[in-house]
C-alpha cells in the first residue's frame, strides 16, 4: 500500500519532468522526414531529428526497424523522452529511425531475417547490411553539421538490424549496440528453442505482423482475433500445427517457411547471423546487451557476443542484466514479477554503460574505462560484477547428480545401474509453463514461483538440503541426461530453481502479509525459476539429421541452457525439475517421430519417461 501511495504521489512530478524534457526537445530540435535511395534504387523511409545548435558537430545514432518509426509527419516527435534516450538529445545527437526495406512506409519487399550476403558483386545484390551502409553514407552527404560518426542500436528484431549493421562496413560507423538481438530463430531466439518451436509467441506475433503489406502505409495490421483469454485452452483445443496453419491462412510467407524447414538446414543456417562476424572491421566497437530473465530472447546477446569474440578483432563487450525483454530502456529494473533486484539496474546500466559507450566512440567525450569486457548482474546476491572475460575465468563445471528420493547431490550416486525415477508425459495435459491464466504469454515466467509443477506427478522433482554457504552460478548450464522412453520421440524440460527458506522475506515486509515487487505473495518457500529450457529429443545427436528413440532403450540427452548468473545464497536450496512439456510456450510433441508440423491429432500418444540416477546430472558453472 505504501508503494502505491508513493507512485500516485510521484507521479505529477514523473509527468512533470516528461513533459519538460518534451517541451525542451520539441524546442530544441527540428525533424525531417526524407526517403533515402539504396543502390538498387528502392527508397526507405527516414525520420531524423536534428538538433537546431551549430555550436558542435554532431554524431549519428540510428534505429532501423520493421516496427515503424512513427509517428509519422512533420512536427510530430518520437517519444525521446521517456526513457534514457532522452540524454542522447540533450548530448546533441542526431536521432535517426529508419522502417526497413518493405515495411511501414518504406518501398520494396520484405523478407524476414534477410540472410547477410557476404559477396555482393552488383547493385541488384541487395541485403541489410547493404541498406545499412546505403543509409549512412546518404545521412553523411546530405545532413548538415554532423561529425561524421554514425552508431547504431536497436533492440529484438532491430538489434537483428544493428547486428547487419555491424556487417555493413561502412567506415563512419565506430559503435554499435545489438540488444536482445535476434539471431538464430532455430537454436534459441523467439521462435525456437534446440528445434522446439514455440507456438504461443510465434502464431500470437505472426498472425498479425506477418501478414503482407502490398504498398507503403502509416496503418498497421491487425492481428488474430482469440476466442478466448485463456490460452492453455486456446493452444490445446486447436490441437496440432496444421490446425494452426489454418487459422494463420495462406497469406503469411514466414509461416509457411517454418512448416518447409523443420530442421536445421542450410535455409535456417543462412540466417544466423553468428555465421558471418567475421566480417565485422576491427574499427566498429560492439556491445551486446541482454536480458537474463527475458522471455522473448535469452540467447542472442549471450551468444552473439560470443560469436563475435571468437570471429572477430574488434572491441566487443557484453551487459547481461536482470531484465525482461527490453527492461533496460522501459522500467528501472528493481524488480521482476515477485523477485526482487534491490537496485535501479536500469537506470545504471544507462549511466553507466550505453551512454558513456556511444559518447566515447562518436562524440570522443569521457572514457571508456568502466565499461568492462563483461558487465554482468548476479541475482540473488544483487550486485553488478564488472569482469575481464565471460564466462569468467575462475568457474568450474561442477556436476550435482539426481539420486534416489528426490535428492540432489554434488557428490555421486550410489544407487543401483538400474535405479531410474519415472511419470508419463500425457500430450492431452501437457505441464503448463505458469500457474495463472492468462491470454498473452508472460514476461514474469522467467522468476515464476514453480510450486504448481512441483506437485504435479508428470514434473520429477531433485533437490539439495539446505545450503551451508553460497553457492554462485556463472556462465552455461549443462542439462545431461540419461533416459529411455517408451515411444519414439520426447521432449525435455529441465529447471534450475532457487527455493527459498520457509522464513524468507524481503526487507520491510511481515510474514504471512507481505509486500513484494509485484504485489502481495507469499515468499515463504518461494522456488523462483533461475533458468529453464527445452530440448527436443529428436534433436539430441544432430539437429540437421533427427533421429528416432528406440522405444524403452537408454539413450542420453544432453544439451546446454542459457547463461546464469546467481548466487543460492546459504540456508536456500538448488532445485532441479524435468519434465516433458511446457505450455503452451512449446508446442506439444506427439511423443511419436513423426514431422510435428504435419501431426495427426491420432498421432499424439502418451509416452513413460524414465530418467536414470547414476547417469543423468546437470553441469553447473561455479564460480570459486
Amino acid at each position: 500500500m505504501r508503494k502505491l501511495l508513493f507512485l500516485l504521489l510521484a507521479l505529477p512530478f514523473l509527468s512533470s519532468a516528461q513533459n519538460a524534457d518534451s517541451a525542451w526537445i520539441v524546442n530544441n530540435y527540428i525533424k525531417k522526414e526524407v526517403y533515402i535511395p539504396m543502390r538498387d534504387g528502392v527508397k526507405l523511409f527516414t525520420s531524423i531529428y536534428i538538433p537546431k545548435s551549430n555550436s558542435e558537430k554532431h554524431p549519428f545514432l540510428m534505429t532501423r526497424t520493421p516496427y515503424s518509426c512513427a509517428p509519422y509527419g512533420d512536427g510530430k516527435f518520437k517519444n525521446f523522452w521517456r526513457n534514457h534516450y532522452k540524454e542522447y538529445l540533450k548530448e546533441g545527437y542526431i536521432m535517426v529511425t529508419q522502417d526497413v526495406r518493405g515495411r511501414w512506409m518504406s518501398e520494396g519487399v520484405f523478407e524476414d531475417v534477410k540472410p547477410y550476403n557476404p559477396n555482393k558483386k552488383t547493385n541488384k545484390d541487395v541485403d541489410e547490411a547493404s541498406d545499412t551502409y546505403d543509409a549512412i553514407d546518404w545521412l553523411l552527404k546530405n545532413v548538415d553539421n554532423n561529425n561524421g560518426n554514425v552508431g547504431v542500436f536497436g533492440i529484438s528484431y532491430p538489434g537483428f538490424y544493428s547486428t547487419m549493421a555491424a556487417l555493413s562496413n561502412h567506415p563512419a560507423l565506430k559503435a554499435v549496440s545489438p540488444q536482445a538481438p535476434v539471431t538464430d530463430w532455430f537454436m534459441g531466439d523467439d521462435f525456437h528453442h534446440n528445434g522446439a518451436f514455440f507456438i504461443m509467441d510465434g502464431f500470437s506475433f505472426y498472425s498479425g505482423f506477418g501478414k503482407p503489406r502490398p504498398k507503403p502505409t502509416t496503418v498497421g495490421p491487425t492481428g488474430f482475433t482469440f476466442p478466448t483469454h485463456d490460452n492453455y485452452d486456446f493452444y490445446l483445443r486447436t490441437g496440432t500445427l496444421e490446425n494452426f496453419a489454418k487459422l494463420m491462412q495462406d497469406s503469411v510467407a514466414f509461416w509457411k517457411d517454418l512448416y518447409s524447414h523443420p530442421n536445421y538446414d542450410a535455409w535456417w543456417k543462412a540466417r544466423n547471423d553468428r555465421n558471418f562476424v567475421q566480417n565485422i572491421l576491427p574499427t566498429t566497437a560492439t556491445l551486446e546487451v541482454g536480458g537474463l530473465f527475458d522471455a522473448e530472447d535469452c540467447f542472442g546477446a549471450q551468444n552473439l557476443y560470443k560469436a563475435i569474440e571468437a570471429k572477430a578483432k574488434n572491441n566487443n563487450k557484453l551487459v547481461l542484466g536482470p531484465w525482461f525483454h527490453g527492461q533496460w530502456a522501459g522500467g528501472d529494473g528493481s524488480f521482476l514479477g515477485n523477485v526482487q533486484f534491490g537496485s535501479r539496474t536500469s537506470d545504471w546500466y544507462a549511466e553507466n554503460l550505453e551512454i558513456p559507450f556511444f559518447n566515447f566512440y562518436l562524440k570522443g567525450k569521457g572514457s571508456i574505462d568502466k565499461i568492462a569486457e563483461a558487465n554482468i548482474f548476479f541475482s540473488g546476491e544483487n550486485q553488478w560484477h564488472q569482469l575481464p572475460q565471460w564466462p569468467p575465468a575462475n568457474m568450474q563445471a561442477a556436476n550435482m547428480y539426481m539420486e534416489q528420493n528426490g535428492k540432489l547431490s554434488f557428490t555421486p550416486a550410489t544407487a543401483a545401474k538400474s535405479s531410474y525415477a519415472e511419470y508419463v508425459s500425457d500430450p492431452a495435459k501437457p505441464v503448463p509453463y505458469t500457474e495463472d491464466v492468462h491470454y498473452r504469454r508472460t514476461r514474469e515466467y522467467m522468476t515464476d514461483d514453480q510450486r504448481f509443477a512441483a506437485r504435479r506427478p508428470d514434473v520429477l522433482v531433485f533437490q539439495t538440503e539446505p545450503l551451508t554457504a553460497d553457492v554462485t552460478l556463472g556462465g552455461p548450464v549443462v542439462a545431461d541426461l540419461k533416459v529411455s522412453i517408451s515411444t519414439t520421440d520426447a521432449d525435455f524440460v529441465v529447471k534450475l530453481i532457487d527455493v527459498f527458506p520457509d522464513d524468507f522475506e524481503y526487507p520491510g515486509t511481515a510474514v504471512n502479509n507481505q509486500r513484494t515487487a509485484g504485489g502481495g505473495y507469499v515468499m515463504t518457500g518461494y522456488q523462483m525459476l533461475v533458468r529453464g529450457e527445452i530440448m527436443r529429443g529428436r534433436f539430441r545427436n544432430s539437429f540437421e539429421k533427427p533421429e528416432a528413440f528406440v522405444p524403452n532403450q537408454s539413450t542420453q540427452v544432453k544439451y546446454t541452457l542459457p547463461d546464469v548468473a546467481h548466487t543460492f545464497k546459504k540456508g536456500h536450496r538448488i532445485m532441479v525439475q524435468v519434465q516433458s512439456s511446457w505450455f503452451p510456450l512449446a508446442d506439444r510433441n506427439p511423443q511419436k517421430f513423426v514431422d510435428i508440423y504435419h501431426a495427426k491429432e491420432d498421432d499424439f500418444q502418451k509416452a513413460t519417461i524414465k530418467i536414470y540416477h547414476n547417469d543423468s546430472k546437470i553441469i553447473l558453472p561455479v564460480l570459486k
